[in-house]
């Protein structure tokens, strides 16, 4: 099942993906509630009941609506680093012994299309890709066994990074880097397990003004999604509609030469087979 949240006729609300057309789930199953962090957290059964909404209920044309991100208000996003072994060869990093996490804001969170903006406090503003895990079920201590339980499902991420405040401010301010407002577009729909097949072995791309920048395959991830989500469960106690970014792969603009970072006018891609292509424009803060 493919989730996403859409705006029609003045309203936001979440629906099922069926080809070229959108179910409004709620309006079908009144039962159901209409944003896709309440449907999480109302449960398996609730999820069941959008699947067969959708089936029973009347598709709008995808074109006439306006899909934004799926998730808008997550309680936490939480940020994988150094997480695949090709994008830390080419970082010159060690593989990390543990998962390197940092977080983001929910106000850096835009959808499919929206802009991403150039703040002019930053000159080196990189683009990454990322696989992103969508929890729905709330846990604390998961097991590693356990751990895929708690997956509502995936969605394509931009960890876009200011790179200057990343690393060359003192201390390293990775928070400040990574969390400029419309520095987390996502979606555009919410891929359940079932649907999404092995997250582990999926094709993973960025493409930057139709060139080709990352490409690669989540077979790379160093840390594994059940890995990611006991580890992070050890301390954190996970809700629905949390997001787990969980890494980017090689090809970003830092570690190439000459460097490459984004600039008005750019159109970047994100791609993740089986999961979906968000494309955003770029423009001046």
């Amino acid at each position: 099942m493919r989730l996403l949240t859409f705006e029609h006729q003045g309203s936001q609300r979440v629906g099922v993906r069926s080809g070229d057309s959108v179910v409004d789930v709620s309006r079908v199953d009144p039962d159901l509630p209409p944003d896709l962090v309440s449907l999480l957290e109302a449960g398996p059964d609730a999820l069941a009941a959008a699947g067969e909404a959708a089936e029973r209920g009347e598709g709008i044309d995808a074109g006439a609506v306006r899909v934004v991100a799926p998730v808008q208000e997550p309680e936490k996003i939480l940020c994988i680093g150094l997480n695949y072994a090709d994008h830390a060869a080419e970082s010159n990093m060690p593989i990390p012994s543990e998962p390197v996490v940092f977080s983001k804001f929910s106000s850096t969170i835009i959808g499919p299309g929206d802009a991403i903006r150039l703040p002019s406090v930053t000159q080196s503003v990189d683009y990454e890709v990322e696989l992103v895990v969508v929890i729905g079920t709330a846990g604390k201590d998961i097991s590693e066994s356990d751990a895929m339980d708690h997956v509502a499902g995936y969605t394509v991420g931009h960890d876009v990074s200011a790179r200057d405040f990343q690393l060359e401010k003192p201390g390293g301010q990775w928070l400040l880097g990574k969390t400029f407002e419309t520095f987390a577009p996502l979606g555009p729909d919410v891929v359940t397990p079932d649907e999404a097949g092995d997250p582990h072995n999926l094709g993973i791309r960025c493409i930057l003004n139709g060139e080709t920048v990352q490409d690669s395959n989540t077979a790379q991830l160093i840390f594994r999604v059940d890995q990611l989500i006991a580890y992070l469960s050890r301390v954190i106690t996970l809700q629905p509609g949390d997001l787990i970014f969980t890494g980017t792969p090689p090809g970003v603009g830092m570690a190439r030469d000459p460097q490459l970072w984004l600039k008005a006018g750019d159109t970047v891609v994100c791609e993740v087979d089986g999961i979906g292509r968000l494309e955003n424009p770029v423009v001046s803060g």
